[in-house]
């Protein structure tokens, strides 16, 4: 009895030996999607959580279905009024087919980065230097439009793209900064013609009081010499004019002083 009970137990230590070996369980993370063939044919797509697979036959592939960055180098491209320009894109993206991404593009980060080169050299030709200098931002959103019917055929969802750096070679960087200097020269210029227009107008305005009322241009005299000091002013009377005695300390009137000779 003894003997069987010992050959039982032998017999279930070597069946769980067994199972273990042909039988793994798994774990896939919440950020990871598995692709799992059998026989070196694929069968299906793995979810988040516990599995357990047959190893003589199964095989399970990983990716990471997280957002990935992907950086395009400083290209050089010409735009539309002939320019040369140097871009550099920064770009993110996530692998949304997986079937698609991993069985049927051999390397779908290099397609991409492929295609992200065509559509940008294609965005590019189509505007001038200049708009590309001020309009950044509208040129990403444009590159995205344009590029992401291309990278869902890869089984990839392109996420944001952005101009990162837009570099110009040393002479059309010179000619840049003469235009621009020639550009607020001529608003300088504009706004001192301005300035002196305006004060033409003024000017014409206060000659125009003058001659309609002369005594305001005696009140102006007077309010510029009374702002100023250290100088003698003589005050003409007319012959007409009536002398009023000056009364002295005493109440008798003082006689007029005679004029300096």
């Amino acid at each position: 009895m003894e003997g069987l009970i010992f050959y039982i137990a032998v017999g279930i230590v070597v069946l769980l030996l067994a199972f273990f070996q042909l039988f793994r369980r798994i774990t896939i993370f919440e950020y990871q999607r598995a692709l799992r063939y059998r026989n070196g044919r694929y069968v299906g797509l793995l979810e988040p959580g516990r599995h357990w697979i047959y190893l003589p036959s199964t095989t399970i592939t990983r990716i990471d279905a997280r957002e990935m960055t992907l950086a395009v180098p400083g290209q050089e491209l010409v735009g539309a009024d002939g320019v040369s320009v140097k871009l550099s894109l920064a770009g993110r993206y996530r692998i949304a087919d997986p079937d698609r991404a991993i069985n049927r593009i051999a390397n779908f980060t290099a397609t991409l980065y492929s295609e992200l080169q065509i559509a940008l050299r294609e965005v590019i030709s189509g505007h001038p230097v200049e708009e590309l200098l001020q309009q950044r931002m509208a040129i990403g959103t444009e590159l995205l439009a344009r590029a992401s019917g291309p990278a869902k055929e890869l089984g990839v969802e392109l996420i944001s793209l952005d101009v990162k750096d837009v570099m110009l070679p040393a002479t059309t960087k010179r000619i840049f900064a003469q235009v621009v200097e020639a550009r607020q020269q001529g608003l300088a210029a504009l706004e001192k013609a301005r300035g002196e227009t305006a004060a033409l107008r003024n000017l014409a305005n206060a000659a125009r009081l003058v001659e309609e009322r002369p005594a305001l241009m005696q009140l102006r005299w007077l309010q510029q010499v009374g702002s100023s000091t250290g100088n003698t002013v003589v005050l003409g009377m007319p012959p007409s004019a009536t002398v009023v005695p000056i009364r002295g300390t005493d109440g008798a009137a003082e006689p007029p002083k005679p004029e300096d000779e």
